[in-house]
Formats: C-alpha cells, structure tokens, sequence
C-alpha cells in the first residue's frame, strides 16, 4: 500500500445481497470526518443530519436522495469532485479482492443497472482484508477473523462501537426498511471509521 497517498475509506450499506438489492449508503471518510449520501426510497427524512452529528461527535455531512438513482448520481459527482486526484487511493474491508469482495462489485452491478457510467473508473484503489490477513494474527477461537467487525475489534481500541447502533451490519437491512435512517447512517459512519483506523494501523505496519 502507498504510504504517500492520501487513504479515503468507505463502506455502503444495502437492502440485501442478491443483485436486485439496492444500495442504501454509501459513506467516504475524508480529512476532516465522513461524507454519507444515504436513499430513503421515496419516503420522508427528517433532522437525520443534525442527529447522527450529535451522536457520532464526529464532523459528519450527510445528504438524503429519493431513490438509489439519485444517489448514485450524487456519489458519482463527488467522486469526480474530490477522487480524481493522484493523490488519492480509496480504500475498503473486503471491497474488492481477487477472490470477489463485496461493496464495488455490488456497485457496479447497480450503476449498471441504472445504466449509470462507473464513477470509479482509474480510481486507485486497495483492499485492506488481505493487507490485515498479512500483517497480523487476526484469529480468534480457532477461526481467522474475515470480518470488518472482528478485525477492528482485535487490533483496535473500539473507539466507534459506541455510537453504532447495531451489533450485526444485517440489522442495516431491516432498520432501512422500518425508515430508521439516522441508525443505518451511524452504523456507515462507524464502519468507515473503523476501516480508517485499520487502514491507519496497516500503514504503520
């Protein structure tokens, strides 16, 4: 990993697996704190933003769109805003690896299904699950921690866990669906945090 780069975490939340899911959140750590875009799927929204600043004590901008389109659309004018730069390398947990990863090929299969152009495009971009499979001895109980949760939990010092509103990334999928939105925002927030610091720590190692 490029030490020389400036690393910007993300994470993205979804309604499911399955390739007709949709994404919900899509969350990028920045210098100052995170940039979230989240979809409501065309109901109201109201003082998410001002909420899950005060709980997250974190500099947090938040915006809502109406559909996953949109805020697609909207994640890819930031990208082309602030990631297009060679100083830049975006990184996730278990974004995209050789053996699949999960949040960019989710992504492409849903810009492509808006027939939305890859924003992502000579994006530089690292994974960091086998970074911290290298690095460290991530195993517990027998078993090597794959997971996002597991890793930070091992290695850090779950400065994050606090404001996280759910103890599995699966309670993302129903609070979506009861229109809980400050809940998944948090758990985003929270997730690209942890990353930041696992990136931090891959650095130093």
């Amino acid at each position: 990993m490029a030490g020389e780069l400036a690393h910007v975490p993300f994470d993205i939340e979804t309604t499911g697996l399955g390739a007709a899911d949709e994404v919900t959140v899509v969350g990028f750590g920045l210098d100052l704190g995170c940039r979230v875009f989240y979809q409501t799927g065309g109901r109201p929204h109201d003082g998410c933003e001002s909420a899950v600043k005060d709980r997250a004590d974190e500099l947090v901008k938040v915006s809502a769109h109406r559909s996953e389109a949109v805020l697609l659309e909207a994640v890819s004018e930031f990208v082309a805003q602030r990631l297009r730069s060679d100083d830049v390398l975006l990184v996730a947990y278990n974004g995209e690896t050789w053996r699949g990863g999960f949040d960019l090929p989710f992504l492409r299969t849903r810009f492509a299904a808006h027939d939305l152009q890859w924003p992502f495009e000579d994006v530089p971009y690292a994974d960091l699950l086998p970074v911290v499979r290298d690095l460290f001895n991530t195993v517990v109980d027998g078993d090597d921690a794959a997971d996002l949760d597991t890793a930070y939990e091992v290695l850090c010092d779950g400065a994050y866990d606090e404001f996280d509103p759910f103890e599995d990334s699966a309670e993302a999928v129903s609070a979506f669906e009861d229109g809980r939105f400050e809940d998944v925002v948090l758990h985003n927030v929270s997730d690209v945090f942890r990353t930041e610091r696992l990136s931090m720590l891959a650095q130093r190692g």
